[in-house]
């Protein structure tokens, strides 16, 4: 008898370690690795002093020292600076994209679940084409035709993300439509919206919530690849790829300049998919896959 009362505790201990957690020591340290980004992309545009962007302040591909903690890249400017800045690039901008998109998707989503017919048909078909074209072509075809832009370059990938969440939400909108007690509410007259906002949005949203968490990472790759390939933010503003563009090829000569940025959007990737492997809304997201 009294060995289960010996046991029980430990499991218990474990259990409320988790609840407190929430998102499990990974997930923990993967947040603040997020959160730290943000408040670096808010905070360093106004932190940074302007002289700490000097061209010529420091030797040309100058190495870590006292002071200067990344080196200096291609013109001599501080490297630890030039990622401090990127960062509202590459973090704000993918984030505020992702949202987009994710709102986006999901709103499209629930109104077609709701309505059904022949809105739903239109809207998954126009999705459908959507997902069909190359993302980095689509992107590549709009910088050409209208110029590289911070506006572009968020609408772009806006527009490129939101069938992607588009068909995750609609594949639970239309589960969730199922249920009886939606069923019910659609018998008693109740309005598209207020399905939508009342009956599906808060069944849903735990798995959306995951998958925004995935199109952040998508938009923070597309932007990045799009920057090394000279199509992204433009100079003398610079996201995380354009560092790496610009110094890549002295490579052997200053590494630090190269493998600095290319760190920084490793971590935050990483750490976004730490995050997202502790979300509860997980497993809900792989079932409708």
């Amino acid at each position: 008898m009294n060995v289960p009362a010996a046991t029980n505790p430990a499991p218990a201990t474990g259990a409320r370690r988790k609840r407190v957690l929430g998102l499990g020591l990974p997930g923990t340290l993967g947040l603040l690795v997020v959160v730290g980004w943000l408040l670096v992309a808010l905070v360093a545009p106004w932190w940074v002093p302007a002289s700490a962007q000097d061209i010529g302040a420091l030797p040309v591909f100058a190495p870590a020292q006292a002071g200067h903690w990344l080196g200096a890249d291609y013109l001599g400017r501080d490297m630890l600076v030039r990622v401090l800045l990127g960062a509202r690039y590459t973090v704000a901008v993918a984030l505020v994209a992702a949202i987009l998109a994710s709102a986006t998707g999901t709103c499209l989503a629930m109104l077609a679940a709701v309505s059904g017919g022949w809105l739903d048909a239109v809207l998954s078909r126009g999705m459908d084409t959507l997902i069909s074209i190359p993302s980095k072509l689509f992107a590549m075809i709009m910088v050409a035709a209208f110029g590289a832009s911070v506006p572009l370059l968020m609408l772009t990938a806006t527009v490129i993300y939101v069938p992607g969440a588009y068909r995750i939400a609609r594949a639970l909108a239309i589960n969730v439509s199922a249920l009886d007690y939606v069923v019910v509410a659609r018998t008693r007259g109740e309005s598209r919206w207020y399905l939508m906002l009342h009956e599906v949005l808060p069944n849903i949203i735990a798995p959306v919530t995951v998958d925004l968490g995935l199109r952040f990472v998508y938009v923070v790759l597309l932007l990045a690849s799009l920057s090394f390939l000279g199509l992204g933010v433009q100079p003398p503003a610079a996201d995380w790829g354009t560092l790496v563009r610009e110094n890549l090829g002295a490579l052997w000569e200053g590494g630090l300049a190269v493998v600095a940025p290319a760190l920084a959007i490793a971590s935050l990737t990483m750490a976004v998919n730490l995050v997202v492997d502790g979300l509860p809304g997980r497993d809900a997201r792989k079932a409708v896959h």
